[in-house]
Order: C-alpha cells, then structure tokens, then sequence
C-alpha cells in the first residue's frame, strides 16, 4: 500500500495542511472502524458468548504481539498503558527511592519526563541532575561524569524540540557500565523510523500509539526488559488482578516481568486501534515511510534559511524546529491558512511534523506562508 492511498482514508486531512503529527496523529477510518468494533464486539456479543473479559483479554493479547513485533521485543516484555506520561509514572512509581538516589535527564524532556522526577526531588530527597545540550546534541562526556552517581537515567530517542536523535546505545552502555537503569521515552520515533529495543539495550522503553502511529488516544505501551523486574524487585505504586501471578492467592505473587505493570480492567478498544494501525503501516513498510518522511523533510528544510532553522540541516526525523519572531502568533496565522503546526516553549519557536502522509503540496503551503510572513 503506498502512503497516498492510507491519507484518503483519512478524513481530518480533507481540508487544509496537517503538521503536527509529533502531537497526535489523525487515524485512518480503518483504524477508528477496528477500536468500534472491538467496542461493540466487547459489548454486544462477548456478554453471551466468551465473556467480556476473556474478549478483553484476547484484545490484549493481540495488542501486545503487535507492539512487540514493532519494536523487536517478545510480548511478555510488553505492558499496555494509556501513555508515555502513563508508562514514565509506572517506571518511577516502581523503583524504592531514597534521598541517595540520583535521576538524570536531559533539558530536552518532554513534561513527561520531567514531572515525574520533580516530585520525587520534592517527596522523597531524590538528586535530579539535568544535563544540558546544545541544539538537541547531548555530548557523551557530560554522561559519563553524570553516570558515576546516578541510579536511573531518563532520555529521549528522539528529541521532541529538535528533531534530533539521540546515541540511546551509547547511553545505555555507559550508564549500565556504572550500575545506573535506563528508560528511554520513544514517543517520537515508533510509527515515522524504525525501533529495535534490543540495540538500544534499554532497561524500559515507554511509547503510546497516538501519534506518528496514527493510533486513538489511549494506546500506551512500554518495554521492560526481560529479567529487570526481578533483579531490582520493581513494586509498582498501584496493584490489581492483572498485576499478579493468582489475584485469588492468599499471598499474592507479581506478575514477572512487564505483566506487573498493568493493573486491571480497561477498553479493549484503543489498543485494538493500535494493533489495526501497526497493520497499516507495516503494509505500507517502516522503510518507505521513513524515506518519505526525508524527502518531505529535505523538501521543507530547503526552503528555510539557515538562520531560522533550529533542527539539524541533514535528516535525522521529521520533526522540524523553525524560529520565528512570535510562535504563538505564528501558529494562529498559519492556522488561518488551513495549516496546522504548532509552537514549543523552549526553544521559542515552531515546530513542523513531517509524516509521510503529508505531500509536495502541503509542503509548499506551508513554505508560502512562511515566506509571506517572514520574507
């Protein structure tokens, strides 16, 4: 299937030029068809056949081969959440910290990935140290001096204020080398590149489905490496049936592995939205998608001067950080013209999400209104 022929399937992108698939993803109606019938399924026929829960179940279990196929993982490494907020949460709410303890992230997190750690710096004494970059580059050395103390590091694969990637193995390699866990937020790469969490080597991976895998919000996951469970006896902050080996036990015995990650009854419907849009693009082929994806991106970075370019000039993602004089302003223009971006709080600046279902034609929009605004 080629991209093209999944976009007219598309109806939010009848009308107008859409650019912020790094926010959330617009679904193909194939997608949204899949959750309602999962929906109706689970409501209308499962309470007199199998039974609502086993259906759910069976939905979950789809889900998860799924996920796990995309990122190159086995489905008991895989738990369903809401969201990457959801899975970071689930990660820090896992660990027994102490005011000993040391996090480490980047100035380039998301509000995901920076919350969590605030509250524990405020509850419990936990150190946060934040390292910094400079346009979306993280220099190894600065992990290396951090990685001496830390017990956990928190970094992105793919920078949501840059576009930039990364080096997740070497990170990973340099912070297990000093005793320290990983959690990788992956938001940004599933669904526009390719993922293989066993190059990364990452202790957890946390991602959700409702944005470049063009998923219904709600379609959390995260990866935990086979045997970390164990070895750090991780006790999640919330436990339910779905938690546990026996939820009828009288001593109750976590789930291993990932599986004590999720806790008890939620809608089939998004994750089955998730496993039908992994479907689609996999038809269409990872590998097309991110080629297209750079020839869209080569096509807008060549129309923006060097002085108003913030992401890298060579591709690295479709994420596209362009300065303006006021962003908000900006982005209310361009929403005039029938042109969707939107603005970041740091950098100031804009920031256009290229997927491959975007065209020429919207690039060139989007270019026009620029250069009509800024000339």
């Amino acid at each position: 299937m080629d991209p093209i022929e999944l976009r007219e399937t598309m109806p939010a992108l009848e009308s107008g030029a859409y650019f912020n698939w790094g926010a959330g993803g617009p679904s193909p109606r194939r997608v949204v068809e899949a959750a309602e019938s999962a929906l109706e399924s689970h409501e209308f026929e499962a309470p007199t056949n199998e039974g609502q829960y086993p259906a759910a179940f069976d939905a979950y279990d789809e889900a998860r081969d799924a996920i796990a196929d995309l990122l190159g993982s086995a489905p008991a490494e895989i738990a369903l959440t809401e969201s990457t907020t959801d899975g970071i949460n689930r990660v820090a709410g896992a660990l027994d910290w102490d005011g000993g303890d040391t996090v480490v992230r980047t100035d380039l997190e998301h509000a995901a990935g920076v919350l969590p750690w605030q509250r524990l710096e405020r509850e419990r004494g936990v150190d946060v140290q934040v390292l910094e970059t400079e346009r979306g580059r993280l220099a190894l050395e600065d992990v290396k001096a951090a990685a001496e103390d830390a017990t956990l590091f928190c970094v992105s694969s793919l920078t949501w204020t840059h576009g930039t990637r990364l080096p997740v193995s070497e990170i990973v390699d340099i912070a297990h080398g000093a005793g320290a866990l990983v959690l990788v937020d992956a938001v940004q790469a599933p669904g526009q590149s390719p993922v293989d969490v066993r190059e990364w080597g990452a202790d957890f991976v946390v991602a959700a489905g409702h944005k470049w895998l063009v998923s219904p919000f709600g379609s959390g996951f995260m990866y935990v490496r086979d045997g970390v469970a164990s070895e750090h006896d991780l006790v999640p902050a919330a436990i339910g049936y779905r938690s546990v080996v026996d939820p009828d036990a009288t001593d109750y015995e976590y789930a291993p592995g990932a599986g004590r990650f999720e806790v008890g009854t939620a809608s089939p419907a998004p994750h089955a939205g998730l496993a039908e849009s992994i479907r689609a693009l996999e038809e269409i082929g990872l590998g097309t998608i991110e080629s297209r994806i750079e020839r869209l991106t080569d096509w807008l970075k060549d129309g923006v001067s060097d002085d108003r370019l913030l992401s890298p000039r060579g591709f690295e993602s479709g994420l596209v950080t362009i300065d303006v004089d006021d962003p908000e302003a900006t982005v209310e223009r361009l929403s005039e013209d029938g042109i969707v971006v939107r603005s970041l709080p740091t950098p100031d600046a804009i920031r256009a999400s290229v997927h491959a279902f975007n065209t020429c034609e919207d690039v060139d929009q989007l270019l026009e209104a620029l250069v009509t605004a800024y000339p």
